[in-house]
């Protein structure tokens, strides 16, 4: 007997998926989900009802029903509250004797709520929170061996130590995990009334060339990728999807590489529906297992894109049997979980994807308030040429509007801009909305809640509150400068040596990547610590900070200006550039094994300041001036802009006037171009370097 899905049936028959199920189990028949089969005669029964049932019964029964998924809202705003009690019950079958030598009634509740303490508070701080007058904090320093002045910052060891001395329980979190002012609780619900249905927000996750981009190149019919190191997305970004019938999706794009967990993890945090894509050729890999338990952790449903299918040594049924056996069983085995196989390269069973997003989403009733203030996610910042700090923000709830004063972290933005994916301009964003701000007083970090507030003043004053708080966490750490090289000595005469690091990117999603990187390496051997992680070129400060606290300056796609090159040779910092994420894992791990093989140390030759530009038949000839040491003829280039670098290539030809010369000497001009790339722009500097390979003592 043939049978039919009931999502098939709902169209047929002009309803929501979440209908038809409800009119099914007031006929008796039990079904899971949209993807289930239906018998004929179950199919038959239902369309009989719709033809001359009983219309006011069925009518009612409905509405009876969707009070459910009302109860069901609710549900996770009493879940916060959860671990708290579940944390309290067990405490007073043991710890009641141990850690409180006040009473036996509901003092011992109230130790056990541990005090958070930021990183890096000052003493003055610390005896706020105590409650304490800070004398008596200065007083029980001293008895430990430590002078401290009211205002000077206490490391983890010292608080730890106070707290253990004046017996108190703390918690010392991360700056931007205390809450403040501006992070008030999680608004009442909103009238059901005031309720809009928004479009789903949609995860792409998988392993490393899987197809994940290349499904969304697809949907948006242009090129998405810019040149990456590697081939691999680096970045996080959102973009919005129309389907046949109008409907949008808002899909969020992360990277595959098993160094960039965080932001997996991030872009679950903010999703509706994740799209796990495999590919058919190659089956289930160790990043597709940890994107999968990311949108487990994030509580999501999971639709698996198998692509490649066009491929000749595809296998789809392998895919089904390897993730059926994560728990992933497919809708044809029986189970409840759909998957689509698709071809990003032919563009096969696109549509059909997108038709199962709606599909699963549409039994979430998804709804959001436009009216509210708005609240929502910082996906991914960097610097931009010429409109300075930039951030991807998507709105989870209210309407953003231009003018509107927010808070996302340490960075506050009176909006001036809002723009699209394309770069069309905006005048208000509303839920499950991705929009370019720009305004902001600084980069904003990636995955931090942003709010709006009240006005201008108070979005400076959380902001001034908040940035001093990290300065704070900075500051309580210092020690003495060293290489990588200088940590193996401290670790073979059998102490732990530290690893501090400065780290900068050129975008806030890579610098999450590296940090979140370097914290997974073995930290038996040396200990990683990052003092400080910024967007933009390596500078004169991070220099200064490295110099004074004994941290190596690690660069990801950047390079330290002039001055910073200088003063880093003349203080002897150690400054490490990469445009490959492997290279530095791999240094990191090397340098604590011992093995670091003879070391490649990248010489300038000298720079060019492109000052004019001529179009010739073959391309563009940047007409530079040298500034610094000699232009070589075939010698390795990169190309900078703003301090980030654009391109890597060598400089294919150079001229005086009209002749072909082999070098260009400081002071003089010169006509020049680089092999494969013509996209230069006056201001640009074009930087040449040489690669010598000095053996390691």
């Amino acid at each position: 007997m043939a049978k039919v899905r009931v999502h098939e049936l709902a169209k047929e028959l002009g309803l929501s998926s979440k209908e038809a199920i409800q009119k099914l189990g007031d006929l008796g028949v039990a079904v899971k989900s949209h993807s289930s089969s239906l018998t004929e005669d179950e199919a038959a029964r239902l369309r009989e009802s719709l033809n001359g049932g009983k219309p006011q019964v069925k009518k009612e029964a409905p509405a009876v029903k969707k009070e459910a998924p009302a109860v069901k809202k609710e549900a996770p705003a009493t879940e916060p509250p959860a671990p708290v009690v579940k944390k309290q019950d067990p405490v007073p079958s043991a710890p009641i004797p141990g850690p409180t030598p006040t009473t036996n009634g509901a003092a011992p509740v109230a130790v056990v709520d541990a005090i958070h303490v930021p990183r890096g508070v000052t003493v003055g701080e610390f005896a706020k929170k105590l409650g304490k007058p800070a004398n008596e904090i200065i007083k029980t320093l001293i008895q430990m061996g430590e002078m401290k002045t009211i205002a000077q910052s206490l490391s983890d060891d010292a608080v730890e130590l106070l707290a253990h001395e004046l017996d108190i329980a703390v918690l010392i979190v991360a700056p931007e995990e205390e809450p403040d002012d501006a992070q008030a609780p999680d608004e009442e619900d909103d009238d059901p009334s005031l309720l809009e249905p928004r479009a789903p927000i949609v995860t792409v996750m998988g392993h490393v060339d899987h197809g994940k981009s290349s499904i969304l190149q697809q949907y948006r019919k242009k090129e998405m990728l810019a040149l990456e190191a590697g081939g691999i997305t680096q970045a996080i970004g959102a973009y919005r999807v129309h389907d046949p019938q109008g409907r949008v999706v808002t899909f969020i794009d992360t990277p595959g590489h098993e160094a960039f967990t965080q932001m997996r993890a991030r872009g679950a945090q903010v999703t509706d529906v994740a799209i796990l894509v495999v590919a058919a050729d190659d089956g289930v890999q160790p990043q597709t297992v940890e994107a999968l338990d990311h949108a487990k952790a994030a509580k999501v449903p999971v639709l698996v894109a198998v692509n490649k299918i066009d491929k000749p040594e595809a296998d789809p049924a392998r895919v089904r049997q390897q993730l059926s056996e994560l728990g992933l069983q497919p809708e044809e085995w029986g189970g409840d979980t759909v998957y689509v196989d698709v071809s990003a390269k032919q563009g096969t069973n696109l549509d059909d994807l997108l038709e199962m997003i709606h599909l699963v989403t549409e039994l979430q009733e998804l709804k959001a308030n436009p009216k509210a203030d708005a609240r929502g996610v910082a996906i991914e910042a960097h610097l931009d040429k010429g409109r300075g700090p930039v951030a991807t923000l998507i709105v989870q709830r209210g309407t953003l509007k231009v003018g509107q004063p927010i808070v996302c972290g340490s960075a506050w933005c009176k909006v001036r801009a809002l723009s699209d994916e394309i770069g069309k301009q905006m005048k208000l964003a509303g839920p499950s909305q991705p929009v370019l701000v720009t305004g902001w007083s600084k980069l904003p970090a990636a995955g931090d809640e942003f709010r709006v507030v009240s006005d201008e003043r108070e979005a400076k004053r959380v902001s001034q509150e908040r940035e001093t708080k990290v300065r704070h966490a900075e500051f309580a750490e210092a020690a003495k400068s060293r290489s990588l090289e200088s940590l193996l000595s401290l670790t073979r005469s059998g102490e732990i040596p530290e690893l501090k690091l400065i780290v900068k990117a050129d975008t806030q999603g890579s610098i999450e990547a590296l940090v979140d990187s370097i914290e997974k390496t073995d930290q038996s051997a040396v200990r990683s610590t990052v003092l400080r992680k910024a967007v933009g070129a390596i500078n004169e400060n991070d220099i200064t900070l490295a110099q004074a606290s004994g941290a190596i300056v690690v660069g990801f796609n950047v390079r330290p200006d002039a001055g910073a090159r200088q003063l880093a040779e003349k203080e002897g910092v150690d400054v490490r550039l990469y445009e490959v994420i492997y290279q530095l894992l791999e240094d990191i791990d090397k340098a604590t094994k011992g093995l670091l093989a003879p070391e490649e140390q990248e010489v300038v030759i000298g720079s060019a300041e492109i000052r004019t530009l001529f179009k010739i038949p073959k391309g563009v000839v940047a007409g530079s001036y040298v500034t610094e040491g000699k232009i070589t003829r075939n010698s390795k280039a990169r190309l900078i802009r703003e301090g980030t670098i654009i391109y890597t290539g060598e400089v294919s030809t150079l001229r005086r006037f009209k002749d072909d010369v082999r070098e260009v000497a400081s002071g003089y001009e010169c006509g020049l171009t680089i092999a494969g790339y013509n996209d230069v722009k006056e201001g640009d500097i074009v930087e040449t370097f040489e690669i010598r390979e000095i053996p390691r003592t």
